[in-house]
């Protein structure tokens, strides 16, 4: 067997990842044709087929699911090598892949690009907004260096750190503006809007008003939390959101927003990244970054109390 090309693999773990041609060659910067002429020198070198060719899609075959275990392993080792000279010195430096939830990120990537830029010149910030689900897979991967995310996530090969806790609010129609704030037996008898599945918020969410994930036909699922605020002000329901979001999210819609009676329904959010990571200090440091942050963000978000 000839020696394989860690280009061979990145192309392979493309393919494999988007199991399209197009897609993956897109993703790789090179054409169709270059892609599928290293493809088949990989095969060829293997001896095997990695992949099952359809019209619209290709699927790995079974060869080539442990075939991408182990190109992963090493792709994620391969980069790591470059984040231990990294590591060597003190202030970080190069590209940092940075992942957030979407009930995160628009309200504080802001604030953390500029505080972020400010501080570390040296970085080149590349960031990446999906569902904590994806960002653990692609944080296992070596795809991302750290994440923004709910805690806890409970992997064993992640480390955690808490950075801050964050209140949720209850959304209103305006017109029930100065009405009771309904206990979270009243909220499972009204029309709750909730994010679709994959969302931890929605779990959060439900696991105040003590629901189970299949939902009655009264509740209705939404994509955002913008999308859910726009529905709340059409008058189908009510919502839950972040405490962060509300100046951005209500401020075009006809609602109410009004905090819960203690113990207020809360999440904490930290940040997470590999334990093998080489870059662990530095990823520390940039924690510290997001917390004050988050900080700022709250400190400009009390000019503008909400109501009890």
């Amino acid at each position: 067997m000839n020696n394989l090309t860690l280009r061979q693999l990145r192309y392979f773990d493309a393919l494999a990842r988007h199991g399209h041609f197009g897609r993956a060659a897109d993703a790789c910067a090179i054409s169709q044709p270059a892609l599928s002429m290293q493809i088949k020198e990989l095969e060829e070198s293997l001896g095997t087929e990695l992949f099952e060719r359809g019209a619209r899609q290709v699927r790995l075959t079974n060869f080539g699911e442990e075939f991408a275990v182990r190109a992963r392993d090493i792709l994620r080792s391969v980069n790591e090598l470059g984040d231990l000279a990294r590591a060597s010195q003190e202030r970080l430096v190069g590209r940092l892949r940075l992942g957030v939830i979407p009930t995160i990120a628009p309200y504080l990537l802001p604030t953390i690009i500029g505080q972020l830029t400010h501080r570390y010149d040296g970085v080149e910030l590349q960031l990446r907004e999906t569902l904590t689900a994806t960002l653990i897979r692609e944080l296992s991967e070596g795809r991302i260096d750290a994440a923004i995310v709910a805690l806890p996530v409970s992997e064993p090969s992640l480390s955690e750190v808490a950075l801050f806790d964050e209140n949720f609010v209850l959304v209103r129609p305006g017109e029930d503006a100065g009405k009771p704030v309904p206990s979270r037996e009243m909220l499972r008898e009204m029309r709750l809007l909730l994010l679709e599945e994959g969302h931890c918020f929605r779990d959060q969410a439900l696991s105040f008003c003590n629901m189970h994930s299949a939902l009655p036909r009264e509740l209705l699922d939404g994509s955002s939390l913008s999308t859910l605020v726009q529905m709340v002000s059409a008058g189908i329901g009510v919502t839950l959101i972040p405490e962060m979001a509300v100046d951005v999210e209500t401020r075009s819609a006809s609602v109410s927003v009004t905090r819960f009676r203690k113990p207020q329904p809360s999440r904490t959010i930290g940040m997470i990244w590999r334990k093998t990571s080489p870059l662990a200090k530095q990823l520390m440091q940039i924690s510290e970054v997001v917390r004050q942050s988050a900080d700022t963000v709250r400190n400009q978000q009390m000019t503008e109390r909400l109501p009890v």
